[in-house]
């Protein structure tokens, strides 16, 4: 989704499709019908295949699991290639000034942390507290409406990062210090705008809880939450208890195995469930601070019909979502909006040309300005 929207930029001369499954791309390369578009084979676990994949060129752009992401990164910087990612290529803060020191010696610029969430509700974030004088909390919630016929377990973007996330500590930051709850541990109701509605939320470990308070000076509370099924939940839960979401290989008849990557493939692929899910995805931030001497909230969000996305990109809301924020990066790196080398996040970026760019692609930023 975001090759083809980057299709259209017209400073994009070629796009490169790599995979080690290649028939998603070889479908969508031939709907788009775009010239500038190729497939090749490759494995992100492959040092040799990625150096191969990446010489000669200018950008590129990892949607592998976070797992992976290290591998392209690295191979970028070894490359001499500026770098988009969906997702934080670093595991705390210290490894971050490490990356970006990486960047600094290889000479390339690079984004990390580009999609929905994290992404879009960084920038977000960022666009609350410019409108503040001073920011004090910050908040995110993903609500997804979304529902397919037939499917009672599914998640629409990254499969094994969906059950991880579901099934670890969540963070949080609390006074200025970062701490953790149980997994699942508090549920409740969230009001999203219209046309989602309420939904019951949990806090999950993600991004954001990191690269907020890191990057928006003065916030001193800030958390995530993701709007989860009932019955997603209580699977998860099971999972857990079960340890079939374990990450550490386990003897299975002589074969060394992860639970989690059974469950994962016994589970759709998100590629799979393509025009089969009706509802509406969508982020909400709401920032709060000091404006003129008063308490108040800034509230930002966007929503989109993954009937719409359907019908822009053959693909579901939450990947033309993340998409777009990656799409959107990468033609800020592209056309000069980023000049700045090293390794940058979403908090970094200009929020009011990000959001601009976000309307030419039909994702409809609103805002909201109240007391707190």
């Amino acid at each position: 989704m975001c090759a083809e929207l980057l299709t259209k930029n017209s400073r994009v001369g070629e796009v490169v499709l790599a995979d080690s499954r290649t028939d998603p791309a070889k479908a969508m390369m031939k709907r788009s019908g775009s010239g500038k578009l190729s497939v090749v084979t490759a494995d992100a676990s492959d040092p040799r295949s990625l150096k191969k994949l990446l010489r000669g060129k200018d950008l590129v752009i990892s949607s592998v699991p976070w797992e992976l992401h290290r591998r392209v990164f690295r191979a970028a910087c070894d490359a001499g290639v500026d770098y988009v990612d969906f997702s934080l290529t670093a595991d705390n803060m210290e490894e971050f000034k490490q990356f970006h020191a990486l960047c600094g010696s290889s000479g390339i610029r690079a984004i990390t942390g580009a999609g929905e969430d994290p992404g879009m509700s960084d920038v977000f974030a960022r666009h609350g507290a410019n409108i503040l004088d001073s920011a004090e909390e910050a908040y995110v919630r993903d609500g997804d409406s979304g529902s397919a016929e037939g499917y009672d377990f599914f998640s629409l973007w990254s499969p094994v990062d969906m059950v991880e996330e579901a099934t670890t500590p969540a963070l949080v930051f609390r006074d200025g210090k970062h701490s953790f709850l149980p997994p699942l541990h508090k549920r409740e109701m969230y009001e999203f705008p219209e046309p989602i509605g309420p939904l019951p939320v949990y806090n999950t470990t993600h991004e954001e809880t990191y690269m907020i308070p890191a990057f928006i000076k003065g916030i001193r509370h800030a958390d995530f939450k993701i709007a989860i099924d009932d019955n997603f939940a209580a699977a998860a839960n099971t999972l857990r208890r079960l340890g079939l979401s374990g990450l550490k290989p386990v003897d299975v008849r002589g074969v060394q195995i992860r639970p989690i990557d059974l469950v994962v493939a016994l589970m759709p692929r998100p590629v799979d469930m393509a025009g089969k899910v009706k509802g509406y995805a969508g982020v909400v931030v709401e920032v709060i601070g000091l404006k003129d001497g008063r308490r108040t909230k800034v509230k930002v969000w966007m929503t989109m019909s993954h009937e719409r996305a359907y019908e822009l990109c053959r693909t579901n809301a939450t990947g033309y979502l993340v998409g777009s924020g990656g799409a959107v990066a990468a033609e800020m790196l592209i056309e000069g909006d980023v000049k700045d080398r090293g390794l940058l996040v979403p908090e970094q970026l200009p929020a009011e040309k990000f959001i601009a760019r976000l309307h030419g692609k039909e994702i409809f930023v609103k805002e909201s300005i109240e007391p707190a």
